[in-house]
Parts: structure tokens; sequence; C-alpha cells
């Protein structure tokens, strides 16, 4: 089961984190999404970390989803999906959206200071046109990873195609 939330990790969810990532966590604004226990699966990214872009919004964080979509991801699949981006114009066309939810989320999500933080950067080109996982070129797939945490959190055509596909989802507790 999958909850979408937007709110701070709590100190049990942030020890949760440091041992999903193996490190201590940074640029975290929120949880994104959990599951029935409450433990993170996505994370909600600061638009820029460290003076530079973070590349997602969206950063997926539950181990059995990332080892499950590892798998997915080196059996060739990005490949299938370039090539039915090609051969499918509505599947183009939905992918194209999903890529505009992103981007319309991640400014969504910025506050007026982080705006004008990516303006007096010079950044404000890239967090518009870049895509899911900062993608620049929208008919081709990065990372399934970043494309199911977007998945979960908004609205992402690859993700439905993982779960439809590879029931992706059924490794959640």
């Amino acid at each position: 089961m999958v909850i979408q939330t937007d709110q701070m990790p709590d100190i049990r969810q942030l020890a949760i984190i440091a041992e999903q990532l193996g490190r201590a966590p940074r640029g975290i604004e929120a949880v994104a999404a959990v599951d029935g226990e409450n433990t993170p699966l996505v994370l909600r990214m600061a638009p820029i970390v460290d003076g530079k872009p973070f590349p997602t919004l969206y950063w997926l964080s539950c181990d059995r989803l990332k080892v499950e979509i590892s798998r997915i991801e080196a059996s060739g699949v990005i490949k299938q999906l370039e090539a039915r981006l090609r051969d499918d114009p509505d599947f183009l066309a939905a992918y194209h959206a999903s890529h505009r939810d992103y981007v319309a989320a991640r400014w969504h999500h910025m506050s007026d200071a982080q705006r004008a933080e990516v303006e007096r950067l010079g950044y404000e080109g890239v967090m518009r046109e870049r895509g899911i996982g900062g993608i620049t070129n929208w008919d081709q797939v990065r990372c399934l990873h970043t494309q199911y945490a977007h998945h979960l959190c908004g609205h992402n055509v690859v993700g439905q195609w993982l779960d439809a596909e590879f029931n992706v989802a059924a490794c959640l507790p």
C-alpha cells in the first residue's frame, strides 16, 4: 500500500532514510510517499543542493523497490520503452505529459525563496526544461527509479507500465 504524503520526516523516518541511503540524508524537503508501515518510499528533494540543481524532484528510497527496479532495468527494458515511444504516438504523448507534470510539480513545491535562488543562480531554464530525473531529451527514458518515484507521487506513464508489466507494487509490504 502506498500513501502519498508531503511531510517532513520524523526521527524514525530519518533513521530509516539514512539506512536506505547508506549515509546521512541531505537536501530532503519532505517524505512524499510511505508504505502502510509509514516507512519512506519516496523523498521530495530540494531544487538546489550544495549550490547546484538537484537532478530529481522525487528520490526513490525504498530498498525493495530499488532492487526490483534495478532487476527490471538490467533486463534491458529501457530500450523496449524507447522503441515503444518511437512507435506509439499515444504513449509518447502520455510520456511527454508525465514530464510536464513533473516540471509543474517541481515549480509548485518551490517556495518563493527557492524560486528566487534558482533564478539568481541562473538555473531557471534547467528547472523548466529538464524532465524526470533531469533528462533533456523527453523522447528518451533515463533511470526507471526516478520514473517510478514520480509514479508514486504524480502522473507517470512509465511507472504505470512498470506496474502493469512487472507488478512492481506487489513487492511492497
